[in-house]
């Protein structure tokens, strides 16, 4: 299992940061689109780096049309030398209509095609295709040499998505080069819903598992001493309750039989009380959720539970002790 790390978007920390996972043993670093651009730190990342992989879990996919992902995707993959990944996510309609204001259509439709609509620009670009992308949601017919890159050695990046439902988990199987599941996932869910949907999307491509990646970043709770241990323990709660609330992943809290809690908590979350929420999260579904564990117990329980399906984690390991985290780092990678 390959293990990649979380490096942050203050840009005058990214340096250390990367040069830090590099030195600890992770195969890659990660950024996610939250309150920064997730793309500026990869490219200092790529700099600061020898080997490596860097990749966005997320970037927000409707937020922007093919051609500037198609852009930023190869420059970055250039410059790090073929060691980016595009990793895209829908994100959720209020986000994208009020957040972004961007169009929003049928997600899984829309993704589908801006994907294939990305794979078409980049034919054109390193192997001379003519483009001629004409869908429902984009349009693609243009292309001069004056705007075709010309640093191409490295062509295309990879490109893989972040899934919940179904639909969506299908389109990754069938268009992308792999997915990140969701930390909002149960096993129930992954064995019943994930894994067979992305069979599926593999089916209608023609291609076999091992050509696709599938990432999962599991919840952690541990600590080197107790208030560490709760402390983690809390903010687990308080995550948890956070994806709980939002209507379209009811169905994950339905697996572990706790459906009715969705209702609840997206109730509280209108209400603005996102840190009492936490505390309707019982052990028993932190446990679903969450390995829960002494550091040395960690890894062999993600392996456990989930080495069966997962090609690589960013999981975050809460404990202060460097010693013990490269412990768990190890142990993951060889597993």
């Amino acid at each position: 299992m390959k293990v990649d790390a979380g490096i942050g978007h203050q840009l005058e920390r990214i340096p250390e940061a990367v040069r830090a996972a590099e030195a600890a043993g992770y195969d890659g670093v990660r950024t996610a689109e939250m309150n920064h651009d997730p793309f500026f730190p990869l490219l200092l990342a790529a700099e600061h780096s020898e080997s490596l992989d860097i990749s966005t879990s997320i970037a927000v996919a409707f937020a922007r049309s093919p051609m500037i992902l198609a852009n930023i995707g190869h420059d970055l993959n250039a410059y790090s030398k073929g060691r980016f990944t595009l990793g895209l996510g829908s994100q959720i309609k209020p986000h994208i209509t009020k957040r972004f204001s961007m169009p929003w259509g049928a997600p899984a439709a829309q993704m589908r095609e801006l994907v294939l609509a990305m794979r078409a620009i980049w034919a054109n670009w390193y192997d001379g295709a003519p483009l001629e992308f004409v869908g429902k949601y984009y349009t693609h017919t243009l292309m001069t040499p004056a705007f075709t890159p010309e640093n191409k050695t490295y062509g295309a990046p990879r490109v893989i998505l972040a899934a919940v439902g179904p639909q969506m988990t299908e389109v990754a199987g069938e268009v992308a080069d792999g997915m990140i599941i969701h930390p909002f996932s149960t096993v129930p869910y992954i064995e019943s819903v994930t894994l067979p949907a992305i069979e599926r999307g593999l089916a209608k491509a023609g291609r076999k598992r091992e050509d696709f990646e599938i990432s999962y970043s599991n919840f952690v709770v541990t600590g080197r001493d107790e208030a560490e241990f709760e402390a983690s323990r809390k903010a687990a709660k308080e995550r948890i309750a956070f994806y709980g609330s939002t209507p379209a992943y009811k169905g994950v809290l339905e697996s572990i039989g706790v459906g009715e809690l969705q209702g609840e908590l997206n109730a509280m979350s209108k209400q603005g009380r996102w840190q009492e929420m936490g505390t309707l999260i019982t052990d028993d579904v932190l446990d679903a959720f969450a390995v829960v564990g002494e550091p040395a117990e960690i890894a062999p329980e993600m392996l456990r539970r989930y080495g069966s399906f997962t090609d690589r984690t960013s999981a975050s390991f809460p404990v202060s002790d460097d010693e013990q985290r490269a412990g768990i780092i190890r142990t993951l990678r060889a597993g």
